[in-house]
């Protein structure tokens, strides 16, 4: 979001660290019990100086759901316009959707748990947004089944399957553990895959090529 007219360059520095502690304090408490209050005394302002930086409490939600959002449908049609076979593009999604997830966790876990919080054209916005989301993944798949790589099933089915194995992981994964982002992805899609291909997906050949199309 642009600075608004007036404003220097200190007022967006204290504005994302408003949103940075908006996103730990709905994560921890979830939005619904986190007050406009405690999220000032925790960065250390009044109410009516908070509002100087953000619109309302609503809008904080909207800032987390696009530090989402943003990245992840920028880095979707990127990788949607490869000249690859779709199983790359989608092995390259899921690691940066898990890329996306270790680095903000409690982005995230607002993301999954709080959206529904959102009104009006705020919610059909991003509801919009994440259906976007979810038709790339499924036009990836769609691809895969027409190009034989995968046998014929339904895509929608096949896309929630791609979706809930990568996107319950910030439930459980800690920063740091042996597991990283990278790991995840290839085994998250050793699994999809080999299920989506009768167990006749050639990972080994799939892997080889994955780092030449990295962006």
């Amino acid at each position: 979001m642009a600075r608004p007219p007036g404003h220097g360059p200190g007022y967006e520095v204290k504005r994302q660290e408003i949103i940075d502690t908006a996103a730990a304090l709905f994560a921890e408490k979830g939005y619904a019990a986190t007050g406009i209050t405690e999220i000032g005394d925790t960065v250390g302002l009044a109410k009516g100086a908070l509002y100087y930086y953000i619109k309302s409490k609503e809008n904080l939600l909207v800032e987390i759901q696009e530090r989402v959002l943003d990245p992840l449908l920028a880095v979707a049609a990127k990788i949607q316009d490869l000249a690859a076979p779709p199983t790359i593009k989608l092995r390259l999604l899921s690691e940066e959707l898990l890329n996306l997830i270790f680095e903000r966790l409690d982005h995230i876990w607002v993301y999954e748990h709080d959206y529904r919080q959102l009104t009006g054209a705020n919610l059909t916005r991003m509801l919009e947004r994440r259906h976007e989301f979810e038709n790339i993944v499924r036009s990836l798949l769609t691809d895969a089944m027409e190009d034989g790589t995968f046998r014929k099933s339904d895509p929608t089915l096949a896309m929630l399957q791609f979706l809930n194995m990568h996107n319950h992981t910030y439930q459980w994964v800690k920063p740091g553990q042996q597991w990283d982002a990278k790991f995840l992805s290839k085994t998250y899609c050793a699994t999809l895959f080999n299920g989506f291909a009768d167990g006749k997906c050639d990972l080994a050949a799939l892997e080889s090529a994955v780092e030449a199309y990295k962006i």
